[in-house]
């Protein structure tokens, strides 16, 4: 007979945990939240499910898990990037954070994507509103193009005064399911330099618009101009 999630002790949600103070909890030690071994009925204990309500400490001991040692500064940024992620797509899975993990940079962050919005659709010519966050503060900007890449493209070309040529550009899923993390693998070329740079999101306009961004970073960075912006949002 099936098994509802919620039945006590053989439930699958019985030993899950994925509020952040259930999850602080049970790293710290495990009957805090558990008042018998799930060993004891077969089933694995402390499982962490991770959401939008996960903390910092499981997202932490998740990254830990798969391999990753980041330092705290990193992990405040990449929990920014998890917690907007869980926000859209609701439960993360362990490809999530390897795409997540892997699609950050080390160059500084010039400029950083802040928000944009889309129109689009057949027989109309796709329009893109973007807004930067800058040196200077924040900056929009508005764009058409043949489609909303293209036209998002051309928005941030606006903002950050660069105008690198597209050499390629390829568009995969990193994840699986309807709500998967799409990744966008851009080559530019910038005068005599080659740049390649990748984004990732559940959008697909939204991860070629950060990769795109990268860009126009690793760009102001080899120019020796770079100054670091903190996002307002992600």
């Amino acid at each position: 007979m099936p098994v509802q999630p919620n039945k006590a002790i053989v439930g699958d949600n019985a030993f899950a945990h994925e509020s952040g103070i259930h999850q602080d909890g049970v790293i710290k030690a495990r009957e805090t939240y558990e008042i018998m071994n799930a060993e004891l009925v077969g089933r694995e204990a402390a499982v962490l499910v991770m959401g939008k309500h996960s903390g910092r400490a499981a997202f932490r001991k998740a990254l830990t898990d798969l391999g990753y040692e980041v330092d705290e500064d990193r992990v405040k940024s990449l929990f920014a990037r998890f917690k907007d992620l869980a926000d859209r797509k609701g439960q993360i899975h362990a490809d999530d954070l390897r795409a997540l993990v892997e699609s950050r940079s080390d160059v500084p962050q010039t400029f950083v994507l802040e928000g944009f919005q889309i129109t689009s659709g057949m027989n109309m010519t796709p329009v893109a509103f973007v807004r930067l966050a800058t040196p200077d503060g924040p900056v929009d900007a508005t764009a058409h193009g043949d489609g909303p890449v293209e036209a998002a493209f051309q928005a941030i070309s606006k903002i950050t005064g660069l105008n690198p040529t597209l050499e390629s550009y390829r568009i995969q899923a990193v994840t699986s399911g309807g709500d998967a993390l799409g990744e966008v693998a851009i080559g530019a070329r910038y005068g005599e330099t080659s740049l390649h740079s990748t984004g990732v999101a559940t959008d697909i306009v939204e991860a070629s618009a950060r990769a795109w961004i990268r860009v126009m970073n690793q760009i102001v960075a080899g120019m020796g101009k770079a100054r670091t912006v903190t996002a307002t949002s992600i």
